[in-house]
């Protein structure tokens, strides 16, 4: 049966808490990569000896997809801060990460979410200790779907399918949704759980 790329497109992944069928799908490694509580931005830096750097795709004021929206708690005609970006190892993308910040998050302490320039966004979240996050969600992206096409973003060509989490963070009571896409590249059997 052949799918319509353009419907492929405009679906949306199906995120879920905890699957047992989602669990079997799983490559070797990548439950520990997509269920570590502790900041991803630290546990890359490890992996990848120091040539670690983020390279910024996209940001800007964007309104946000159905589920984001439904997530954060926005009307579906709302605006958030959108950034997109690749956390790079050697020049080479191991995780594309996608940020949603509601307006009213950005007030008093958030605001300085919208000037990170190339610092990575887990640093800022991890060191402060008033941000708390929410459950993790998981979901395979297949190839065609929009988050897919916006982690390979001039990268290549999307492999059939690829793993990604996302989460909510919060800062005293104002959301935000962190998105992380980990990326062939990522060497998933070789990296574990950091002690």
């Amino acid at each position: 049966m052949h799918v319509d790329p353009s419907i492929l497109f405009h679906s949306l992944p199906r995120w879920h808490f905890r699957s047992r069928r989602l669990w079997r799908d799983l490559p070797p490694g990548m439950a520990d990569w997509l269920l570590d509580s502790g900041s991803l931005t630290q546990r890359l830096r490890r992996a990848c000896g120091g040539r670690f750097r983020v390279c910024v795709l996209r940001q800007g004021w964007s309104r946000p997809d159905r589920d984001e929206a439904r997530i954060l708690g926005l009307r579906l005609d709302a605006w958030a801060w959108v950034r997109e970006v690749h956390l790079l190892c050697d020049e080479r993308p191991w995780v594309f990460a996608r940020t949603l910040i509601p307006a009213r998050t950005l007030r008093g302490r958030g605001r300085r979410l919208t000037r990170l320039g190339t610092r990575p966004l887990g640093q800022a979240l991890f060191a402060d200790p008033g941000v708390r996050r929410g459950p993790v969600e998981i979901a395979r992206i297949v190839a065609g779907q929009r988050l897919c096409r916006q982690a390979f973003a001039g990268r290549g060509k999307a492999l059939d399918a690829i793993w990604g989490r996302r989460s909510v963070f919060w800062i005293e009571e104002c959301p935000l949704l962190v998105c992380e896409i980990f990326l062939p590249d990522l060497p998933v059997s070789a990296c574990h759980r950091p002690d």
